[in-house]
């Protein structure tokens, strides 16, 4: 079974202060933050995983180190937010289910042998930490019955944080897909899962992995935590 995945690439990563795309800072390690995730991927899915990359800015660094990846262009990388490039993979990905991480994520790849079980099940979910709840990170909250139900930065009351790795079911792709492309050009792309839960009844699982690294590299004391979860 082909495992489609997507990795948001698009935008400038201007908040690190890098010429590059911010997918490819170098880690402690030796690789760039994209080749962690593509070694992670293969390593958890092998050659049955088809990996398309969203670019946008210096998209031709990007193409020349993965020059095996399937690629879809956000020439609108500077207007728009990742809820665009997002609906753009999504449309290049045939009917199945997709899982997506955004392009600054560092993370144990554990992590997705964890989410073998929910991809098999065609379940939807959100990859979230229950260990810390920052303010300038995405939030989220869960219904009595235990799914997502609010998802965005400006959640009260939040019970843990969404680590930018996710999965869309295909029965859910059609009707995330439709609220992709009603949200604003700036909106994140869960301001669309939101959207899905709140009109179409999309039940999206938290997945916790709080027992593992997940860091998402804004700026450069994020950049220093990932170097320290390497070690």
């Amino acid at each position: 079974m082909t495992i489609q995945t997507v990795i948001l690439a698009a935008g400038m990563g201007s908040r690190l202060g890098r010429v590059l795309p911010k997918s490819l800072t170098v880690l402690s390690d030796g690789r760039s933050i994209m080749q962690q995730q593509h070694e992670n991927i293969r390593a958890a899915f092998g050659d049955d995983a088809r990996i398309t990359t969203v670019v946008g800015y210096r998209a031709e660094d990007i193409v020349e180190l993965f020059p095996d990846a399937n690629y879809v262009y956000n020439e609108r990388y500077d207007q728009t937010n990742t809820s665009k490039s997002l609906l753009r993979a999504l449309s290049a990905t045939g009917r199945g289910g997709v899982l997506w991480m955004n392009g600054d994520v560092v993370f144990d790849p554990r992590i997705l042998d964890r989410a073998i079980g929910n991809i098999q099940a065609d379940q939807s979910f959100v990859t979230v930490n229950t260990a810390k709840v920052s303010d300038e990170e995405v939030k989220y909250t869960v219904t009595p019955e235990g799914w997502i139900d609010e998802l965005s930065k400006t959640v009260v009351g939040g019970i843990g944080e969404a680590v930018g790795i996710n999965y869309i079911s295909q029965r859910d792709k059609r009707a995330f897909m439709r609220q992709l492309s009603r949200v604003d050009d700036q909106d994140y792309f869960e301001r669309g899962l939101e959207l899905a839960i709140a009109e179409d009844g999309l039940r999206l699982l938290p997945m916790d992995v709080s027992d593992l690294y997940a860091v998402e590299v804004d700026f450069a004391e994020d950049l220093e935590r990932a170097n320290a979860a390497l070690l």
